[in-house]
């Protein structure tokens, strides 16, 4: 088999047009008739692009429309792992060809949509805008000769001749179009309804000290459950009165937590947007009991924990009466 193939290629070698190279690549160009994707060089030969990158988006360019190019789905279809598709993603939107953006659905649910383009340079060229299509020229039209007033008597005028056929004027040339005024023709087309407003970050009813305290801290310990929700000082302000209002609903800070920081995209470009976006998507709703029993601190541990009264919490009670039962015995 391997013979075979070698057979073939020195007998395709042999039909390229001389003089061959001394040394280097030799190319043996057989045109495409059908399965083939058009990769411009600005691509193929980019020194700023790794081959991983390069590679990747001659790919994502050969898919068909609709088809699923995020790292995990890549992932799966190709053998690069997860990692190395992330970086030569982000390498690709660098670059232009790729653009990520997040869309939220008529449904309600957010998808993230991805945009790839063959030539982002061409994005940036104005384009000048396509003189209409030229008519074909009408047919001459024949005046019929003015003729003079025939007279009350005498012989009958004879009939005039026909006029003679003249080929149709040249139509004038187009006024050029000068340079700075060039048209750009928009390659997407604007939205055509307006988009309706956020909704505001929701917010207790009584914004207590305690309240403040703990949601001030439970923001401000994001960032050691999940490094990328790092949030400065005036964003753990300003997410407080979002935090406490979860917190008012009878919500356990642990689910909080788990609500705000599973399954983030990678990487969370914006956490304090993404953290404001889940306080307010993804609202618990109120408790059915209008009575909500009030946080306090651990007088052991300084955990909070919900109770009518201070105290302990549970793990301290439970702590307290197991050394109990030890002394006593």
């Amino acid at each position: 088999m391997d013979t075979k193939q070698n057979t073939a290629l020195l007998r395709a070698l042999a039909e390229v047009p001389a003089p061959l190279p001394d040394r280097g690549v030799i190319h043996v160009v057989i045109p495409h008739t059908d399965r083939f994707t058009v990769v411009g060089n600005h691509l193929a030969q980019n020194a700023g692009l790794s081959t991983t990158a390069v590679g990747l988006a001659v790919r994502i360019q050969s898919l068909p429309q609709g088809t699923e190019v995020g790292v995990k789905a890549l992932a799966a279809r190709f053998p690069e792992g997860e990692k190395l598709i992330a970086a030569a993603l982000r390498e690709l939107e660098t670059h232009g060809y790729l653009q990520r953006a997040r869309t939220r659905l008529p449904n309600g649910r957010i998808v993230t949509r991805t945009v790839f383009c063959n030539q982002p340079a061409a994005l940036l060229r104005p384009r000048v805008a396509a003189a209409p299509p030229q008519q074909a020229p009408a047919a001459p039209q024949v005046r019929a000769p003015a003729t003079a007033p025939a007279p009350a008597r005498g012989p009958a005028l004879a009939p005039a001749p026909k006029p003679e056929h003249h080929a149709p004027e040249a139509p004038a040339p187009e006024a050029p179009v000068p340079q700075g005024h060039a048209s750009f023709t928009p390659l997407v087309p604007p939205p055509t309804a307006p988009k309706s407003p956020r909704p505001p970050l929701p917010r207790p009813r009584e914004l207590t000290p305690e309240l403040e305290r703990i949601s001030a801290a439970l923001l401000s310990d994001l960032h050691h459950h999940s490094p990328e929700f790092t949030l400065s000082e005036e964003h753990v302000h300003r997410l407080v009165p979002g935090v406490a209002a979860w917190l008012e609903r009878d919500t356990h800070p642990d689910t909080i937590r788990h609500a705000l920081t599973t399954n983030a995209p990678e990487p969370v470009k914006y956490p304090y947007q993404f953290v404001k976006h889940r306080l307010t998507a993804l609202l618990p709703p109120p408790p059915h009991s209008t009575t909500v029993t009030p946080f306090q601190t651990c007088d052991g541990c300084e955990r909070a924990f919900r109770a009518p009264t201070p105290g302990h919490c549970r793990d301290c009670r439970t702590g307290h009466a197991h050394e109990d039962q030890q002394a006593a015995a």
